[in-house]
């Protein structure tokens, strides 16, 4: 699977890397839904350090498609609550 994150680039994971991404996005939707900014911020800062750490980076010519779009390091709450799904950033 392709992920983006907003702002920096592409990487490609596997499929067995999304238990670990889901529960971290599970995390970010519970501390988004309580207000708790800083724990969204540690968590978003986790999840997308997780995507860098498992995933291979695409070169920046690369054009594929991505199927997971993240938001940027510096998000903030409104902006990633646009971007939620039923589901948190992570589908499944």
């Amino acid at each position: 699977m392709i992920v983006r994150i907003m702002g920096e680039g592409q990487w490609k994971l596997a499929d067995s890397h999304f238990t670990e991404l889901n529960a971290l996005d599970d995390e970010l939707l519970d501390e988004m839904e309580s207000g708790d900014e800083a724990g969204f911020r540690r968590t978003l800062g986790a999840l997308l350090d997780a995507v860098r750490r498992l995933g291979t980076p695409l070169p920046d010519d690369a054009l594929e498609p991505s199927e997971l779009i993240l938001p940027a390091p510096d998000a903030g709450l409104d902006e990633v609550r646009q971007m939620l799904s039923d589901d948190g950033l992570i589908p499944g």
